[in-house]
C-alpha cells in the first residue's frame, strides 16, 4: 500500500488532529514527519478533551501503530507530561515508537529561543519559545543531538559541549537564566523517552509499505508557515508540506497516494505576521468567542479572519492535494454575509496569487454569500444544513477545483461528516 499525507493549508490551528483521529480506524500505522511540542493537535472524544504535542494523533486507538520520525524535534520534559497525562485518562495507548533520528531539544535551546525573541524587541516573529529553532539550527549545523544518541557512552560528554557552545552564544544577550533546575529535569525525563523503543524509523516504514500496510503521515502546524514557502520570516523552521513527509520520514515521493489538506471555514493565525483578511471587528471577535480560538500550545488569542482563496489555492498547488477537508463550518453560523477572499489589490494590480512580497502588504478583495443562521453543531446528517451552508461549500470547491471529502462542524468526532 502506498502513504497518504495529512496537513493543514494555512496558518496552522486547522484542526489536524481531530481528522487523523477520526481517519486512524483506516490506517496501521500514524507517523508524525516534522515540527516538535509547537504543535498542539486537539481531540475531543467520550467527553474527554486532549491536547498532544509531540506524540502522533492516533495515540488513542487500540491497534494503531504510532511513529514519531525523524523530521520532528523533541523536547523530552515535554514528552513525560504528554505521557503523564495520557496515562491520567484511564484511556489505553496504543504502541507508540520513535525514531532514533529525532533530534532533541535542549535546555539551552529553549532559553536561546527566548533570549533571541527578547532581542527583536517589535520585529519578534511570534515564537512558541519552544525551543524549535535553535534545535533545527543545530541539526542543519551538524552539532544536534539525536535521540539514538542517548545510549551513546560519550552522551554527557557531546551535551556538555553542545552546552559549552549555546552559554557562548547566550553570553551576546542581556538575558539572565537559571540552567540548573531546568537541566536536572530534562536529564530526569531521559528516562521516559528510554521506556519507548528506537528504531530506525526509515527501514520500518519501508518494510511496513511491502507488507501492504496502510500509513497516515500526520503534518504539524499549517502550509502559511512552511520554512520556505510561508510567509517568511513569520514561520516555523521546519518543511510542512506534504514533501517534508518525505524527508521527515524517509518516504521516497512516489510512495504517496493521497495528500488530504485542511482548512477552516474562515482563517486564524497566532503569533506575528502578514494576515490580509484579518479582522478587527464584531465579526472577528464572534469567529474567536464561538471558535474557541486560543492556541493550544501558548493560550494566546489566534487572530481572526475571512478565509483567503488565493493563500489557499497556493497551498493546494505545493502539496499537490487530492482532497479537502473543512473545519469549524460551525462557527460561522449566524453570519448574515460572508465574504471569501479572492483576489488581492497589489502595486495597483489585481493579482489572484501570494507574491514574494506578501509581507509588504495586500488588500484584499471580496466577494459576498449568504450566509445562515442555523446551528449547524447539532446536526445529525449534513443533508439536514442549510442550502447556505451548501451552498458555501459548493462555492469552494469550484473556485478551488478540489473535492471536499469531510466537513466539521464542531470539536468531537461525532460532528464530523465524510461527503
Amino acid at each position: 500500500m502506498a502513504v497518504d499525507v495529512l496537513l493543514g493549508l494555512q496558518w496552522g490551528d486547522e484542526g489536524k488532529g481531530k481528522i487523523v483521529d477520526v481517519l486512524t480506524t483506516n490506517y496501521d500505522i500514524i507517523a508524525r514527519f516534522q515540527g516538535g511540542p509547537n504543535a498542539g493537535h486537539t481531540l475531543e472524544f467520550d467527553g474527554i478533551k486532549h491536547v498532544l504535542h509531540t506524540i502522533p494523533s492516533g495515540i488513542f486507538h487500540k491497534g494503531a501503530i504510532n511513529i514519531i520520525g525523524n523530521g520532528v524535534v523533541i523536547d523530552p520534559i515535554i514528552f513525560e507530561n504528554e505521557i503523564k497525562e495520557i496515562d491520567k485518562l484511564d484511556v489505553e495507548m496504543s504502541e507508540l515508537l520513535i525514531s532514533k533520528k529525532a533530534h532533541l531539544i535542549l535546555p539551552t535551546h529553549k532559553l536561546l529561543d527566548a533570549a533571541s525573541e527578547k532581542a527583536k524587541g517589535k520585529n519578534k516573529i511570534g515564537s512558541t519559545l519552544k525551543g524549535i529553532g535553535p534545535t533545527y539550527m543545530d541539526k542543519t549545523g551538524r552539532n544536534g543531538l539525536r535521540v539514538g544518541d542517548i545510549s551513546a557512552s560519550n552522551f554527557k560528554e557531546r551535551y556538555e559541549k553542545l552546552k559549552r557552545k549555546h552559554i557562548q552564544i547566550l553570553n551576546f544577550y542581556d538575558f539572565e537564566y537559571d540552567l540548573s533546575e531546568l537541566e536536572s529535569k530534562w536529564f530526569a525525563s531521559l528516562d521516559t523517552i528510554r521506556k519507548f523503543e528506537h528504531i530506525e524509523s526509515e527501514h520500518y516504514l519501508h518494510k511496513a509499505i511491502k507488507k501492504g500496510k496502510n500509513i497516515l503521515a500526520e503534518g504539524a502546524q499549517g502550509t502559511l508557515l512552511d520554512i520556505d514557502f510561508g510567509s517568511y520570516p513569520f514561520v516555523t523552521s521546519s518543511n510542512t508540506i506534504a514533501a517534508g513527509a518525505c524527508t521527515g520520514l524517509g518516504i521516497a515521493p512516489n510512495k504517496i497516494e493521497e495528500v488530504f489538506g485542511i482548512f477552516k471555514a474562515y482563517c486564524t493565525r497566532v503569533g506575528s505576521g502578514p494576515f490580509p483578511t484579518e479582522l478587527f471587528d464584531e465579526v472577528g471577535e464572534h469567529m474567536g468567542k464561538v471558535g474557541n480560538e486560543f492556541g493550544a500550545t501558548t493560550g494566546r488569542p489566534r487572530r481572526c479572519g475571512w478565509i483567503d482563496l488565493p493563500a489557499l489555492k497556493y497551498a493546494i498547488n505545493i502539496n499537490g492535494v487530492t482532497k479537502l477537508m473543512m473545519m469549524k463550518g460551525d462557527v460561522l453560523s449566524g453570519i448574515d454575509k460572508i465574504k471569501v477572499c479572492t483576489h488581492y489589490h497589489f502595486n495597483g494590480e489585481k493579482i489572484d496569487y501570494l507574491p514574494f512580497e506578501a509581507n509588504d502588504g495586500l488588500t484584499p478583495i471580496f466577494e459576498e454569500l449568504e450566509g445562515w443562521k442555523e446551528d449547524l453543531m447539532s446536526l445529525e446528517k449534513l443533508a439536514d444544513a442549510p442550502k447556505a451552508f451548501h451552498d458555501y461549500i459548493a462555492y469552494l470547491e469550484r473556485e478551488l477545483e478540489t473535492s471536499i471529502s469531510i466537513i466539521s462542524v464542531g470539536p468531537d468526532r461525532k460532528q464530523t461528516f465524510f461527503k
